[in-house]
């Protein structure tokens, strides 16, 4: 309950101006407190496999009594594993809350068959490189190591099916596998799915239409922004769509996941009957070969992304992707964009609506709302204004 979320109605309309966004390391906490329950008091000790995207040095933003300040980090020399460290050593000398872990590193080209061998922690975090990131799941699992994934955790058909197996090896060993599912924690997306089970605020889900959908999720990302307090340094292959997964399987992961929990809270969902794809489309953001240098530190584009290269020198990256589908009938649509640098002020940003019979629910964070996520209960039935006035007093504590 933070404390800056009492609401304000304005004309019965219900604002909640809140930017608390709690970070990646929550994922952690919940994995730490399972640990906890299913291992009788075993402190979580991670291991870091093969680093390569920034949301693995986050986990490690805070620190926390349940998890060893000591962790193995198993990853090939070179770039990757040095912005990675680079960013846990600025975690550790900031002025403001300092940590203190202690990177144990292993560098040889037999770093993931060490790492399964030395079974020094309990919990594999993975962030990186997608194009090998489902076999690192699939053979962690196998191990009975207990894995905390970033999104996507396949990119390819063949993947998700080698990702199915992983799942099942799981189970049978009994550990966790576990993806970074940060957004179900951001405070205003966290109301917005309490709001949508108040009835007498809500209404219920309507089930929309292709023109209308009952749930629409945009999402606006850049290239080029600062983590941390820091400029970000993307490594190259984060654009080729072959290792890092284009935009319908990389951030697209967190809106339909929102779509899923938020709508349908407690179902089990199966994928070949609940789910019915209506159009997907995607499209490229164009990137100047000087952009590319200035966010990868790279001079040129490596060979790999020559199918992506333009006769004018441009990169064509296929970020950007939508989809319009139904699950059980409710018709939903999910939207990602990538530019290249954030605006002044800006950053990443979230749009959101759930429509009810009684109340549309929509989260907005724009530049009128400072790029802040702001959540608005907007009444649809006119003329009930007091009712609905009433029935919003009466679900707030």
């Amino acid at each position: 309950k933070p404390g800056n979320c009492r609401p304000k109605l304005m004309n019965c309309r219900l604002r909640l101006p809140i930017a608390m966004n709690l970070a990646s390391d929550l994922s952690l906490l919940i994995l730490c407190a399972a640990l906890a329950a299913a291992a009788a008091g075993d402190r979580v000790r991670l291991i870091t496999l093969d680093p390569g995207h920034f949301h693995a040095s986050l986990v490690q933003k805070s620190m926390y009594p349940q998890v060893s300040p000591e962790v193995r980090v198993y990853a090939p020399a070179g770039a990757d594993l040095q912005e990675h460290l680079k960013r846990i050593e600025s975690f550790n000398t900031r002025a403001d809350q300092p940590t203190h872990w202690q990177e144990q590193v292993y560098t040889g080209p037999d770093f993931l068959r060490r790492m399964l061998k030395d079974k020094a922690g309990n919990v594999v975090v993975l962030a990186g490189n997608n194009a090998r990131k489902t076999d690192y799941i699939n053979r962690a699992v196998g191990a009975g190591f207990n894995v905390l994934a970033d999104k996507p955790m396949a990119i390819t058909p063949a993947q998700f099916d080698q990702l199915r197996r992983a799942f099942r090896r799981a189970a049978a060993q009994k550990v966790l596998l576990y993806d970074i599912m940060t957004e179900r924690f951001e405070i205003t997306t966290l109301l917005q799915k309490e709001f949508a089970a108040i009835a007498p605020v809500f209404g219920g889900l309507v089930r929309g239409t292709d023109e209308q959908p009952a749930v629409t999720k945009e999402s606006v990302h850049y290239f080029s922004k600062r983590v941390a307090g820091l400029p970000l340094r993307r490594p190259p292959w984060f654009f080729d769509v072959a290792q890092q997964g284009e935009g319908l399987v990389d951030i697209t992961t967190h809106l339909v996941d929102l779509v899923q929990w938020a709508c349908f809270p407690g179902q089990l969902l199966d994928y070949r009957h609940d789910i019915r794809i209506h159009a997907a489309r995607r499209w490229p953001t164009v990137m100047t070969a000087a952009e590319f240098t200035a966010v990868t530190g790279v001079e040129a584009y490596p060979a790999y992304l020559a199918k992506d290269v333009q006769p004018d020198g441009t990169l064509h990256v296929y970020a950007n992707g939508a989809i319009d589908y139904t699950v059980k009938g409710v018709h939903a649509k999910v939207s990602v964009t990538w530019e290249f640098a954030t605006p002044p002020g800006g950053g990443d940003t979230h749009y959101s609506v759930m429509r009810g019979t009684r109340a549309n629910l929509v989260i907005r964070q724009g530049a009128a709302e400072g790029y802040r996520p702001v959540l608005t209960l907007e009444p649809v039935v006119h003329g009930d204004e007091a009712a609905f006035s009433s029935a919003l007093e009466a679900a707030l504590p």
